[in-house]
């Protein structure tokens, strides 16, 4: 059966128009944004792009809204969510950690299994929701979101440095790689890509938890995409 893919924008609102000078404006702040790996690739297709957490993506291509929904729902679509927060989280102590930031039983994950949880303050209160994975390489990989970024990795840099300074063996590495994501229910008839089991989607930026997804370096992901 022919796979039928869809380029989807992660964003899910249409962009008004705007006077000439404002647009000029924007598309100044655009030079200053972080690109993806598939930054050309968005253009080249059409992507109508705009500013999200510091980083350029396209809220939408040359398909209107409906019509990318629909055939999401009806076959699957591929997203680029290279933007959001990429960590490692490494050491003998990894699953202390993440047990102490959030909620679920992360030590029962098998080896490349993944769920999806939730960064927690001290009083129980839900500060943002995450992907966690535990790969058979012997490290955490955590996804969060693009627009928590700054604060979440604040959360798991105090957490890391306390547990260091009582004697924990972990560490923190933040990812910079290209991350794929692959949505909706038909994907699952003819299988995941190789990588991780789950694709870094928290909240609203492509949707929820449970599509596959896969990590990979820039240079890959392009040929990749395609």
């Amino acid at each position: 059966m022919q796979r039928a893919v869809s380029l989807v924008a992660p964003l899910g609102f249409l962009r008004p128009a705007l006077p000439a000078a404002l647009s000029r404006s924007l598309s100044c702040a655009q030079d200053k944004l972080r690109r993806t790996p598939l930054y050309d690739f968005h253009l080249a297709h059409g992507g109508r792009m705009v500013a999200f957490a510091g980083w350029s993506l396209p809220v939408q291509y040359r398909d209107s809204h409906v019509d990318s929904h629909l055939h999401t729902r009806r076959h699957c679509s591929l997203f680029d969510v290279s933007h959001m927060l990429q960590t490692k989280i490494f050491g003998c102590d990894r699953v202390k950690l993440m047990e102490s930031l959030v909620v679920g039983d992360i030590a029962e994950l098998k080896p490349n299994q993944g769920t999806l949880s939730l960064f927690t303050n001290e009083a129980g209160g839900i500060l943002d929701d995450l992907i966690v994975t535990n790969t058979a390489e012997g490290y955490l990989y955590v996804v969060s979101n693009a627009g928590c970024w700054d604060k979440d990795l604040v959360l798991m840099q105090d957490k890391v440095r306390e547990l260091q300074n009582g004697g924990s063996d972990v560490g923190l590495e933040v990812v910079d790689n290209a991350l794929l994501a692959l949505q909706d229910f038909s994907a699952r008839s003819w299988g995941s890509p190789h990588g991780n089991g789950s694709a870094a989607k928290p909240r609203g930026e492509i949707g929820r938890a449970g599509s596959p997804g896969q990590s990979a370096p820039g240079s890959r992901l392009v040929s990749l995409w395609k």
